[in-house]
Parts: structure tokens; sequence; C-alpha cells
């Protein structure tokens, strides 16, 4: 069984980290770089204590080893893409055997539906994806509601597909609430150097480029676990 989990999400968690990370080249890497752009024009305003998602320098001084370059860029997150496909691989091989379910190509699509909508979507409602330039809330703040988020969504989502009955539906019910009823943290302030227009499309583009990749390594995941039954 073990080796059936970790040869599944291998070979599934790389291929689509380097299949998504050439989709990313065409769709989010444009836009991050076009906003860098209005983040450089930003920078006074980090004097006065603005703090912008993804800035953690200021003055566009990048600490020692951060990718500068358009090849080196691109091997880094390609690299970070590969990763986090097998992490995210091992969690739904994991789930397969603790499901005791069958499971192929097409079941596994909406094993991955189900973490896009963990991961990417149902957070994104309170936090949507940041481009560079943007106003922000405190890092901390944002991941520790981003975790109780994604924890939620996962156990609502549990308690209604897989326990069943009217109080199972409605605990999964409030679970998916809770985290929006507890809100997101949000800056002091709206806006940023970047066009609202460049980040709404960036919001777009990377949900949409999540569900490619969710979709594709459920797909890839369900059939390989089928395959090495």
């Amino acid at each position: 069984m073990f080796r059936r989990v970790f040869a599944t999400a291998l070979i599934a968690g790389a291929l689509c980290g380097l299949g998504i990370s050439a989709v990313q080249e065409l769709t989010t890497t444009p836009l991050i770089l076009h906003a860098e752009t209005f983040e450089k024009s930003g920078d006074a305003a980090l004097d006065s204590g603005v703090r912008f998602a993804g800035r953690a320098f200021a003055h566009g001084d990048a600490p020692a080893g951060t990718p500068t370059g358009g090849l080196e860029r691109a091997l880094y997150t390609t690299l970070a893409n590969v990763l986090a496909g097998v992490g995210f691989a091992l969690l739904l091989a994991a789930c397969f055997a603790l499901a005791g379910r069958p499971v192929d190509g097409r079941t596994g699509v909406l094993w991955g539906i189900a973490g896009f909508a963990t991961v990417n979507l149902a957070p994104a409602l309170g936090l949507p994806p940041e481009v560079p330039g943007t106003l922000a809330a405190e890092l901390a703040a944002r991941q520790g509601w981003w975790l109780l988020c994604a924890v939620a969504t996962a156990a609502g989502l549990w308690a209604m597909a897989l326990r069943g009955g009217g109080v199972w539906t409605a605990l999964g019910i409030a679970l998916l609430a809770a985290p929006h009823l507890i809100g997101a943290p949000q800056p002091e302030r709206m806006g940023g150097a970047v066009p609202p227009e460049l980040a709404a499309q960036f919001a777009a583009a990377s949900l949409v480029t999540a569900a490619i990749f969710w979709c594709g390594l459920g797909w890839l995941s369900g059939a390989l676990w089928k395959r090495f039954a």
C-alpha cells in the first residue's frame, strides 16, 4: 500500500508540476512581471509603513538567493510546483487509501475538485490571490486564517460527501461557513500600487490555473492508483 501511494504521488505530482509550470508561463507569470513594474514605483510608500503583498524587503534590495533572472525564476517556480504537486498528490493518494472506495481517473477528478475547493477556492473568498504591489494584512494573520479555512473546508466536504445524513450535512455546511463568518484579516486600507484591473485579472488567472492543476492531478492520480492496484 505504501509503495502504491508513493508511486502514484511521485509520478502524478511531478508530471502535473511540470505541466502547470508551462501553463503559468503563459498566464500568471506575465501578470506578475507587469505588476512588479508598478510595485517598484510604490517603494516610497514602504517608508510610511504601508505593507505590500509579496514584498518582504524594501527598495528592491532582494536578500541573497532570491531569483532575479527570467530563466532562474522559471527554474525555481518549476521546482516549487513539482514539490507542491508531489505533496498534494500524496494527500490525494492517502485519501484514496483511507476512503477504501474504487478510484479511477474520472473519480480522481472529483477528488481533485475537492482539493481545489479546499486549498484555493474557499480561501480565495476571503483572501483572493494577491499580485505583488497589493496592500495586504500581516502575513501571520493571513496564514492563520488560510489554514483555518482549508481545514474547515476539508472537514465540511468530508462530512457531507463521505458521512451522509442530515446531521452530518448540516455540520458540513456549518464548517464551510465558519471561517467566512469569522472573516479574513484585511489591511487597514484598500488599494496599492497595482491597478485594480490587473489585480483582478491575476486573481482570476490564478484560480483558473489552480483548477487546471487540481483536475489534472486528480485525474492522473486516480488513473495511476487504479493501474497500480
